[in-house]
């Protein structure tokens, strides 16, 4: 059995210094050999089968491009939506996923749990969203929190440029907006640009952008070339994170600090990986959807920050910024290990005209007891889930409809050739 703590969350021990090479952090094998066949069977018919069917549906929307640009928008952004609902589905069938959730008082009253035990994040319509990056899937549990806002229709994503030519999936992310970056900022700016100004242009319109500042994943590779860049400027190195890039990040909030008023940070762990561990040598795809062993918990620790209190105008100053704020992402992570679970206490200052700013959890970080204020019970623990069967449906709903239309018309020609 698994330790735990008093509070019931589980510890999260130190790597060995030999690691076990039978540890695994999502526990042993759960499927034997004709049990993962049929899982990956069973995983790919319904994931490729929803992947056509959502494509299908962007290509019959597709000449509302030329007709009219709102309606084109929001077409795609209904199929973003289902896109939402398929990765929530084979979460919550293939590798059932428990989320903690937790946050500073900024914005703790944000984060709630409703009666039937689901997650509620009441976050703005519009913000910037950074996390660091552990696993090749972190943009999936992500994804799945702007489910829970019912903004999953409106989830950017900046990503590497190569995953645009993934068969099918490719396709379908370029309708959906999402920003593809060859990490050559002079070929990477003027393609950023143009995208931005495309989400600048409706500000009443939903939007969320993630942007992983690191990336990359943690890797031991990068963590490497981490160490480096910190001999370099002659600062303590991270411990579980790499470096942020700061450059990508400043263009966007540039580009939309009219339009957006915070910044959010999501600083993500994931249960049973060790000091020193990377969760991508454990989380692969296959281990994780086919095997039976997802992480057992992956755990969100919540912050944001005004825009207008961002020091974008000198890139040297945005960058200590953005070093300082990964600095304290590592001692989350840090009390994370030493603890099993976030802190809980009011990490947020706020100032006497009512602002948040800045943190100081020192204190907290440090071993005193952590305490949440009057109106926070504590961390929300949930499961990826869906929240509403009619959202499954409503991803065949188009292409079911053409179907319907053009069973309809066949019938209406085979009956007029029949009278007439």
């Amino acid at each position: 059995m698994a330790e735990t703590k008093a509070n019931g969350t589980p510890m999260t021990h130190d790597a060995p210094s030999k690691p076990d090479p039978d540890y695994h952090p999502g526990g042993s094998v759960r499927y034997n050999r004709a049990s993962q066949i049929l899982r990956v069977i069973t995983f790919n018919v319904w994931f490729f089968c929803c992947v056509i069917v959502i494509l299908i549906t962007q290509f019959i929307g597709a000449p509302l491009y030329y007709l009219n640009r709102k309606l084109y928008y929001d077409w795609m952004s209904r199929t973003k939506q289902s896109f939402g609902v398929v990765i929530t589905t084979i979460t919550q069938w293939w590798s059932p996923t428990i989320i903690r959730v937790t946050g500073d008082r900024s914005v703790r009253d944000q984060i709630r749990q409703a009666a039937d035990g689901s997650l509620e994040c009441h976050f703005p319509e519009r913000m910037i969203l950074i996390a660091n990056h552990q696993l090749y899937s972190d943009w999936l549990y992500l994804w799945w929190i702007a489910y829970t806002a019912r903004l999953h229709g409106y989830f950017y994503i900046i990503l590497k440029e190569s995953l645009k030519y993934i068969p099918f999936i490719g396709v379908g992310m370029q309708f959906y907006g999402f920003i593809f970056m060859a990490r050559k900022w002079e070929q990477d700016k003027s393609r950023m640009e143009h995208r931005l100004s495309k989400l600048n242009a409706e500000k009443e319109d939903p939007m969320w952008l993630l942007i992983f500042p690191e990336g990359t994943n943690a890797s031991s590779n990068g963590r490497v070339n981490s160490a480096k860049y910190s001999k370099k400027l002659g600062i303590k190195d991270l411990q579980h994170q790499l470096w942020p890039r700061a450059t990508g990040l400043r263009f966007c909030i540039e580009q939309l600090k009219g339009s957006v008023e915070y910044l959010y940070d999501c600083t993500v762990h994931y249960e049973g990986v060790r000091r020193g561990e990377f969760g991508q040598d454990y989380f692969t795809l296959y281990s994780t959807f086919f095997q039976g062993r997802p992480p057992k918990s992956v755990n969100m620790h919540w912050r944001r920050f005004a825009m207008k209190d961002i020091p974008i105008e000198d890139p040297a100053e945005f960058e200590a910024w953005l070093r300082q704020r990964w600095i304290e992402k590592d001692e989350l992570l840090d009390y994370y290990t030493d603890n099993g679970c976030f802190p809980e206490d009011d990490s947020a200052k706020e100032e006497s005209n009512g602002e948040v700013t800045g943190l100081h959890q020192r204190g907290v970080l440090k071993g005193t007891k952590a305490t949440g204020g009057d109106n926070w019970k504590g961390p929300v623990v949930t499961e990826v889930r869906i929240s509403r069967w009619t959202d499954v449906a409503g991803i065949f709903i188009v292409i079911a409809t053409v179907a319907l239309l053009a069973n309809v018309w066949y019938k209406m020609v085979l009956l007029t050739k029949l009278f007439f």
